[in-house]
């Protein structure tokens, strides 16, 4: 067959040297329930006979890369023609206030958190986001979007198909990687689940503060007794003639009464 460019392609992929290959060579692609269950929810999309069609090229490396990103993947793929045709498979992320759910809903329950921080994903957390009213998963066509380069006007075309097998396959090796194609990276998620499963620390009372000396309420506080300095100090030493300082001076026959009583008022003191 000739395209409007008047190309007409060979019938054989041209043969890529250090593609990327499926580990798997014969049979069943997928590993793991949550790879498996990606290429099911696909196949009821009524994919199956298409993505047959793409299992060979991934199989026999003609696709060159793959990167995934928040909500899109894009593969380069070789096929009849020289330049290589990009594939991309974008899915709707997650919202901040759904992935805050999310994660309060996964760290309520200890064993989702146990197992996601030890690099596994339990088959219940399909569960979990259905609860939310959400999906794991692309739950309609919808919600998939697959484009590519190639003239094939059908999708998934066969470099499409080879990069859902690629994709299927990476999800085996680090299931993260769904999450983080709905918008939440391995370290952002496990982070906040560690932050949420904290154990609050215990309140401490605070402590009463005295109001300063010069504000309201302290000029209405009754003085502390320490606070409170005698007009006149007492002396350390009392004299027991000190009353006769409080006399009017008492003088007979030009002698000084008060002074000659002083002697015996400190004897009797004694």
């Amino acid at each position: 067959m000739t395209d409007w460019h008047g190309y007409r392609p060979p019938s054989r992929p041209i043969r890529v040297e250090g593609g990327l290959t499926l580990r798997s060579k014969r049979g069943d692609i997928a590993r793991t329930w949550w790879s498996r269950r990606f290429l099911e929810v696909l196949e009821s999309f009524g994919m199956a006979a298409r993505l047959a069609r793409g299992r060979t090229y991934a199989r026999t490396g003609q696709v060159m890369s793959l990167s995934l990103s928040t909500s899109l993947v894009v593969a380069l793929v070789t096929g009849t023609r020289p330049e290589p045709y990009r594939a991309r498979i974008g899915v709707r992320k997650f919202s901040d206030d759904d992935w805050r759910r999310i994660e309060h809903a996964l760290a309520d329950q200890a064993i989702f958190a146990a197992k996601l921080l030890a690099g596994e994903m339990p088959p219940e957390i399909e569960d979990v986001f259905r609860d939310l009213g959400l999906t794991l998963f692309p739950g309609t066509m919808r919600e998939l979007h697959m484009d590519c380069t190639c003239p094939d006007w059908e999708v998934p075309c066969k470099h499409l198909a080879a990069t859902c097998y690629l994709l299927a396959e990476s999800f085996d090796t680090d299931p993260f990687e769904i999450l983080a194609w709905r918008g939440r990276s391995r370290e952002d998620l496990l982070d906040r689940l560690r932050d949420l499963r904290a154990p609050i620390p215990p309140h401490e009372p605070e402590a009463r503060r005295e109001p300063p000396d010069d504000s309201f309420e302290a000029f209405w506080a009754r003085p502390k007794v320490a606070d409170v300095v005698p007009d006149v100090l007492e002396p350390t030493t009392r004299r027991p003639d000190a009353l006769l300082d409080q006399l009017e001076p008492l003088v007979v026959d030009g002698r000084s009464v008060t002074d000659a009583l002083r002697p015996l008022y400190r004897r009797l003191a004694k």
